[in-house]
């Protein structure tokens, strides 16, 4: 298991992830993935939660997600942690969360409804992720029939 407290800089994120350093770059730039750090000489350092951040973006790039929904996803996901910054980033120490004002022991009745309503979302994106599932297995279907078609002319 990594060191979940370690900092790791742009490449070796990119190789544990399987990602471009461009890629993630990119998210960078976009806002997507912000690095926690930087190293003296200004390189992009990252933690592992921003680790577990890319690899939910890279599980939503194939199923065709766009960078707004991905961003928005990120949101949902934060809030429900408890993690959600000012901007909805995410974040470690669980500022932004869902409940009552800051200090306060119990969720207000707004913290409520907002958990409410952010559960709807995430379960929006489920319903979401399973059509676009599905979608890619029935091409996987296609894929595989046209290999044995191919594969018949081979015999």
């Amino acid at each position: 298991m990594p060191d979940e407290t370690a900092m790791m800089q742009i490449g070796e994120l990119a190789e544990r992830t399987e990602m471009s350093l461009r890629t993630i770059r990119h998210y960078d730039e976009v806002g997507l993935l912000t690095p926690s750090g930087r190293s003296e000489g200004g390189f992009r350092l990252y933690t592992h939660d921003d680790y577990l951040r890319l690899m939910v973006i890279r599980r939503m790039k194939p199923l065709g997600f766009s960078l707004d929904e991905m961003a928005e996803l990120l949101r949902v996901v934060g809030a429900l942690d408890g993690a959600g910054g000012p901007e909805g980033t995410g974040g470690a120490d669980g500022a932004g969360g869902v409940g009552g004002p800051e200090g306060a022991g119990e969720p207000d009745a707004e913290g409520d409804v907002r958990a409410q309503a952010t559960r709807a979302s995430l379960a929006a994106f489920v319903d979401e992720t399973v059509e676009r599932r599905a979608k890619l297995e029935r091409q996987l279907a296609m894929a595989d029939e046209f290999l044995e078609l191919l594969r018949a002319r081979l015999r």
